[in-house]
């Protein structure tokens, strides 16, 4: 069977304001202080940890978009054993790692890891990072209940 639509109707038609939110966290996170490139590659992370096929293909496109290599686009998911990520791309990926992978032997950040990511961003760039990581979390469940249609835009594929 093939599917040909998301499962959840159009939800910025079913909850108007949720394109003001969109709208506002990518002005957010459009800031200029961490790079796209750096704000895809953490999303792109964030969908790999939550299985979304959707949100991978989506910021692997992003990611292309902005030029990335496609080695450091692939190497994603091991990007601890990786040769293509900056330090600051590092720590980056080190945080949504931390925020959406459970602990069991203390806290998801720990001190030691908001001081490297503070060696690499100043307190906005930081903030900003911390939103960009927010923003892939706020659209996760539309992308693991709704299941919209990977590589496929929103307008083309939301139901009416």
């Amino acid at each position: 069977m093939t599917i040909t639509e998301s499962r959840l109707p159009n939800p910025s038609v079913l909850v108007p304001e949720l394109k003001d939110i969109g709208g506002a966290l990518f002005k957010a996170t459009g800031n200029g202080t961490v790079p796209r490139t750096t704000i895809s590659l953490v999303q792109l992370r964030a969908g790999q940890l939550a299985g979304s096929t959707y949100l991978t293909v989506l910021h692997t496109g992003n990611l292309r978009a902005a030029g990335a290599t496609e080695e450091s686009i692939t190497a994603v998911a091991s990007w601890r054993t990786a040769p293509y990520f900056t330090a600051a791309e590092r720590v980056a990926l080190e945080l949504v790692e931390a925020v959406l992978t459970p602990n069991a032997s203390g806290e998801r950040v720990p001190d030691e890891l908001y001081a490297r990511a503070s060696e690499q961003y100043d307190d906005k760039a930081l903030a900003t990072l911390i939103m960009a990581i927010g923003q892939v979390c706020f659209f996760l469940p539309l992308a693991l209940i709704g299941k919209p249609l990977p590589g496929v835009s929103p307008a083309e594929q939301w139901r009416k």
